[in-house]
């Protein structure tokens, strides 16, 4: 087998005591008509796909893995690909390149992944799904960092279509090679517990906040302020406090977030022509106004106020990575969460006047996010993607801290990682209405 794999085009290092390093690329039948390592694999042989080599689709050189739903909607398999001198412990990267035609769902149904094997054949921990990929032209690039779990000898890279009658997919350039193990992202939260009384102004009001940041939050990444600073205790009403964003109280966060070195998040109420929404900016360390999210799930009381409903999911990125925004009454819902999921967010930091603590750790969980929370009725806190409690503010003008490391891996010992297999295995394409 080893003699096998150190073709020009298609070879593999895989002795036990060097750096395992994978290569294919110019894929080319051998004497048993697939090529060298390479098997076709089908859950059951009555839903096997038809699997073959393509001449013609390919990106560099002649010859891709090719895959078909052979106008059966309950196919499922395609090519894998066994290396053995995987290190329990070691990282690896796995990349690949694939072309689609007829798929309709590609997150879902172009499947990639590493299945890992003890040195008996029998599974080590779980599989890691790729489940993010970056368009390259026609191809698709897809990657994913991942460490081989205990008692792990060997990896398959698998790649399959599932459910795609009249689908076809090419897959080139696939390669596997160890890396270092990636470092700690951590970033220092910073979570606001104050509700002004009595202040009958929108600037005493963001003052009484301002206050609180400047004696109280040090070395912060990332401050977080309730729903509505420009309204709570004024006894105003929305269209009294509403102002253009960017505008006055944003230049207000921005000096505070040029101070402490901090980006901030904070509620406010904006108005656009005769539209007032409710609104959370973002402002980054050198007092940048970076963006906003408009609430889009407003409850019938605002609605009745006059307010109107943004209808976007917006994902920031920022140097420590991946933020999204919600308000309140969004965690009331499934769709913002999953959607700034989606679309990449790491983080979701949530202004909230009141609400479902039980929903707000859903929210968490099924998105596997770091939520984030400042509200009056409702907790200071931060919570980790199993829903954990990592801090909470109990005091009026105290702060929520927590230290988090976005590269940490939320592993079940049953099921893998989480957000791999919601991100996968989220389903989409069904229609609930």
């Amino acid at each position: 087998m080893f003699l096998r794999t150190i073709l020009p085009l298609c070879f593999a290092s895989l002795a036990a005591a060097a750096t395992l390093h994978v290569q294919q690329t110019g894929f080319k039948p051998a004497a048993d008509g697939l090529p060298a390592g390479w098997r076709t694999w089908a859950a059951r042989a009555e839903i096997s796909p038809r699997t073959f080599i393509d001449l013609v689709h390919y990106r560099n050189a002649p010859g891709s893995l090719a895959i078909s739903g052979n106008t059966n909607a309950a196919e499922y398999g395609g090519w894998e690909y066994a290396a053995s001198g995987v290190q329990p412990g070691k990282w690896y990267r796995f990349i690949a390149y694939y072309r689609a035609e007829g798929v309709q769902d590609e997150r879902r149904q172009v499947v990639s992944r590493l299945d890992w094997a003890k040195a008996d054949g029998t599974r080590a921990g779980q599989p890691d799904y790729v489940y993010a990929g970056e368009r390259a032209g026609e191809w698709t690039r897809v990657s994913l960092d991942a460490p081989a779990p205990e008692a792990a000898a060997s990896v398959k890279l698998q790649l399959h279509l599932q459910n795609a009658p009249y689908a076809t997919i090419w897959w080139d350039d696939i390669s596997l090679e160890e890396i270092a193990a990636p470092g700690a992202r951590t970033v220092r939260v910073a979570s606001i517990n104050l509700r002004p009384r009595e202040t009958h102004s929108a600037e005493q009001s963001v003052n009484e906040f301002l206050a609180v940041i400047r004696k109280s939050v040090t070395s912060a990444d990332v401050i977080l302020l309730p729903e509505g600073i420009t309204v709570v205790g004024t006894g105003k009403h929305y269209p009294d406090v509403a102002e253009s964003i960017p505008g006055p109280t944003t230049e207000r966060l921005a000096l505070v977030a040029r101070e402490k070195n901090a980006y901030i998040v904070a509620g406010i109420y904006e108005r656009e022509g005769a539209a007032i929404y409710n609104t959370a900016v973002l402002i980054d360390r050198t007092g940048r106004f970076i963006g906003k999210y408009r609430k889009v799930y407003l409850p019938r009381e605002e609605v009745e106020a006059g307010l109107t409903p943004g209808n976007d999911y917006p994902v920031f990125r920022t140097d420590f990575g991946k933020v999204g925004m919600m308000i309140c009454w969004d965690v009331q819902y499934a769709d913002p969460a999953r959607a700034l999921a989606l679309r990449g967010a790491e983080m979701i930091l949530m202004p909230i006047w009141g609400g479902n603590e039980t929903l707000a750790k859903t929210r968490a969980i099924e998105n596997q996010v770091f939520l984030v929370s400042s509200g009056y009725d409702f907790p200071t806190s931060i919570v980790d993607p199993t829903g954990e409690l990592l801090a909470i503010a109990r005091d009026q003008g105290t702060v929520a801290w927590a230290t988090i490391d976005l590269n940490r891996r939320y592993v079940d010992t049953w099921l893998g990682d989480m957000r791999e297999r919601f991100m996968k295995e989220l389903r989409l394409d069904v229609k609930v209405e």
